[in-house]
């Protein structure tokens, strides 16, 4: 049975692949007078090139090259775009962002109903219901916690180094610090103890592993998992990656099982505590303030047709626990690397903290700690230039026209001011190339400058009017569908990095580090495993 299952679903991708081939093949399209790097492969395009973990140079290249819309020849010889054209991202993001979408291959496969697996009104419905309970009043409720949080992990640092310079690899501790900040506050729940002999939860291990599997498997995904998403129920879906022998797949299912048991279980305490009330809420950790708690509360009392239903309130629990804690530890390692490797940096931010805390005579309240111009500086910086995600992807739902800020010149030689979109073109948002574009920045725009921050942006950024929810940046995208946690993620970053730079002094160690463009950015010691992420740094009290 399994044999002629796989073979009659090996006939359906193939005969699929061939239709799309047909199609793109003899009928021609407007993206055809678009130029763009020429493929090696009509089966691969110029994906092997543009999804590559070292892939840095090649799109330094490409965009220096081909300017800021560019065609890329994907699988089986099917026409997307690379788009970083300011006016262009105005409308993916905000005019035309309900038909610029998610690509089919990200929704609900990984994280259920919830912010990032969901389309149109069910989106815009859950996204009015969790709009407050990212507000300011509630990131003033959690900073007690992300300081007990962060006093545990300088804790376990100063026990390391008590007798003196250590080496320790802090992209594991940020992980584990990212999980246990967004258990508590944003789950209720505690994942780490954040101690050296702690044993590894389940959950920590399956979060931490979902991209560097998801990473395995970028080809084959498109090619088998996206038509495999359009057949059957989810109960026939499972059936068939059940079957498959595929040793990644069944990696990316026991990590998803994990996952979703994990929030079932979190839920149902959660739901028991509230029945209960006031007081069994008090009891838990986060103590009834923690973001699933106040969206539960929330949904209680919302109309039935502004409620969100058990699928949908699941979905968020998977949603915010993968997306605050991969792109916050990257982003924390990160600036340790770079505070690491730019020592006057490093003192500078040292001594504002100081003096900041000095004046207050303990911890920073929110409003002290969010104003502080040079840490605020160094991290903008820092997401600017290096931001943990470096592409994002959409899909136009219907046929559209996309303006241009600047015309491009097509392969006959034609100026072209705006570009006929297709149904079911894909796009590859550029938030890198956006964030270094140099028309923008200016020539300076490769360096780390946290001082650029500190005096007035150039002109040509302002009046770009990028549609970024944050700074001018497309690090957290913007529209509908920009990170609802970016405030969240940020007050992290600085609480951590608060309490780690005022205590210690991080330096390079005589390993190289190697940054690897996966679907999230992360280090690497060059000469040990490429697919372990790890970051050592040699680490000191200061007095």
């Amino acid at each position: 049975m399994l044999i002629l299952f796989v073979e009659a679903l090996s006939l359906y991708v193939i005969t699929w692949s061939l239709w799309r081939t047909f199609r793109e093949r003899f009928f021609k399209s407007a993206l055809d007078n678009i130029a763009g790097p020429p493929a090696k492969s009509f089966w691969t395009g110029v994906f092997p090139q543009v999804f590559n973990n070292n892939a840095w140079e090649f799109h330094k290249e490409m965009t220096a090259k081909y300017g800021s819309v560019i065609k890329l020849k994907a699988l089986l010889g099917k026409n997307e775009l690379f788009v970083f054209d300011p006016k262009a991202l105005h409308h993916i993001f905000l005019k035309d962002q309900y038909i610029f979408e998610e690509t089919t291959q990200f929704i609900q496969i990984l994280f259920g109903e919830g912010l990032l697996g969901t389309l149109g009104n069910q989106h815009r419905k859950q996204r009015k219901m969790l709009n407050p309970v990212f507000s300011i009043a509630h990131m003033r409720d959690m900073i007690p916690t992300f300081y007990d949080i962060s006093y545990k992990l300088r804790d376990t640092f100063s026990n390391k180094v008590k007798d003196g310079p250590h080496e320790i690899e802090v992209m594991n501790w940020m992980t584990r610090t990212a999980l246990e900040l967004i258990g508590q506050s944003g789950l209720g729940y505690s994942f780490d103890p954040l101690t050296e002999d702690a044993v590894p939860h389940p959950f920590s291990e399956a979060v931490k592993n979902l991209v560097p599997t998801l990473s395995k498997m970028r080809v084959a995904t498109a090619l088998l998992l996206v038509p495999l998403s359009r057949i059957g129920p989810p109960e026939f879906r499972r059936f068939v990656i059940d079957i498959l022998p595929w040793k990644n797949l069944r990696e990316l299912r026991d990590i998803v099982d994990v996952l979703y048991n994990t929030s079932v279980e979190n839920f149902e305490s959660k739901k028991k505590a509230l029945a209960e009330g006031d007081e069994a809420l008090a009891n838990q950790i986060g103590q009834g303030k923690d973001i699933m708690s106040i969206l539960m509360r929330a949904n209680m009392t919302a109309s039935k047709e502004e409620s969100l239903t058990r699928d949908e309130l699941l979905g968020q629990m998977a949603t915010l626990t993968f997306a605050a804690m991969d792109t916050t530890s990257s982003a924390l390692t990160r600036l340790l690397y770079l505070l690491a490797t730019h020592q006057d940096v490093q003192d500078k931010l040292r001594k504002e903290i100081r003096e900041a805390k000095e004046a207050e005579g303990g911890d920073l309240p929110y409003d002290k700690l969010v104003s502080l111009p040079y840490l605020d500086a160094i991290c903008r910086e820092t997401l600017r230039l290096h931001a943990p995600v470096t592409m994002t992807r959409r899909t136009a739902r219907q046929d559209v026209v996309l303006p241009l800020s600047n015309p491009i010149k097509g392969l006959d030689g034609q100026e072209i001011q705006e570009i006929f979109v297709p149904k079911n073109t894909n796009i590859n948002v550029g938030i890198m190339a956006s964030n270094r574009n140099p028309e923008l920045w200016g020539p300076d725009v490769l360096e780390w400058k946290p001082e650029r921050w500190l005096e007035p942006l150039p002109d040509a950024l302002i009046h770009a009017h990028l549609p970024g929810i944050y700074s001018h940046l497309m690090t957290f995208i913007g529209g509908g569908r920009a990170c609802i946690g970016f405030k969240f993620s940020q007050l992290e970053m600085k609480v951590v990095l608060l309490l780690l730079i005022e205590s210690f002094r991080f330096s390079p160690t005589k390993d190289e580090i190697a940054w690897q463009m996966a679907a999230l950015t992360i280090p690497i010691v060059v000469g040990r495993k490429p697919d372990v992420p790890q970051l050592p740094l040699l680490v000191e009290r200061v007095a």
